[in-house]
């Protein structure tokens, strides 16, 4: 049974109910989204929002309410909100939740014309998890497969831009020591943890460090070079030392990681952390970013 039959009915803060609700793009049963159509002759840009959870909770349901989807529907931009498989379900791991992501982002631009889409303007956000995989997304070469079988997955990955509110810096969850020079818990337990964000069924035996394939893939911040795509980041938590996992997850000095790489490669990037003093000096807002780009 798909679980959105136990969330909100997908109508948005201005009550105006999607366009097309649990639409599929893949086979398992969270491979759904909703998307909201602004009203227009022409194709239209989207922002496709991707829910936080830390891979394993969440809905699409999660932004129904956001006055943003308000503020870019009536500025002509068409808005979708996805659901994907969680880590632990089959094939296992982030990098799985990511690819469903993925998929969804493929199958929308290679059915374009039936939600009236412009595929050249496609931006992608989220919060947590959700901003993660949408910076994946950003920094990522693309990721069409032009040879398989499967039309969907021959469509571009690429992105017009991409918002994360309190992101990570990166997946390799193994370098956040280093990244924020905070003391991180590494223990046993910690450790099958991040076993398990890597798709592996337990860290036991397993030198995690060497797992250089999956940390690669999932280290986004290391991704991220000049043709990225532009970047729109905001973390509201408060510095210092993290007292709890979301605190660690969440905080302010991921922001600031992301926006130093950006300088370092040449990326453009627009990074608020108020708590340890970062405020872009342009004071623009995630709409304002992504209209800025879509409406090119």
């Amino acid at each position: 049974m798909i679980e959105t039959q136990h969330v909100p009915e997908p109508i948005n803060a201005a009550g105006v109910r999607a366009t097309y609700t649990n639409e599929k793009y893949g086979s398992h049963e969270r491979n759904i989204f909703d998307i909201w159509l602004a009203d227009s002759d022409e194709p239209t840009p989207l922002v496709i929002y991707i829910h936080g959870g830390g891979f394993i909770g969440g809905d699409k349901s999660r932004y129904y309410d956001s006055e943003d989807w308000v503020r870019f529907l009536d500025a002509g931009v068409s808005v979708a909100s996805i659901n994907y498989r969680f880590m632990n379900q089959a094939p296992f791991g982030i990098l799985a939740c990511m690819n469903d992501s993925k998929r969804c982002l493929q199958y929308i631009r290679y059915n374009a014309a039936k939600y009236n889409i412009d595929s050249k303007r496609i931006a992608c956000s989220g919060g947590s998890a959700g901003a993660g995989t949408s910076l994946w997304l950003a920094f990522s070469d693309d990721m069409a497969d032009g040879n398989n079988s499967d039309p969907v997955l021959r469509e571009s990955t690429t992105i017009s831009c991409a918002g994360a509110f309190a992101t990570q810096s990166t997946y390799d969850i193994l370098r956040w020591a280093e990244l924020l020079n905070l003391p991180i818990n590494q223990s046993p337990e910690e450790m099958q943890v991040i076993a398990h964000a890597f798709g592996l069924k337990s860290a036991e035996g397993i030198d995690l460090f060497q797992q250089t394939e999956i940390r690669e893939e999932l280290d986004f911040l290391e991704k991220m070079n000049s043709t990225a795509a532009p970047f729109f980041v905001y973390n509201r938590r408060e510095g210092g030392i993290p007292a709890n996992e979301d605190e660690l997850q969440h905080h302010p000095l991921h922001a600031k990681r992301l926006k130093q790489q950006a300088e370092k490669v040449g990326a453009e990037a627009i990074v608020y952390a108020p708590a340890i003093g970062i405020v872009d000096k342009s004071g623009i807002d995630l709409v304002e970013f992504f209209l800025e780009k879509l409406k090119k």
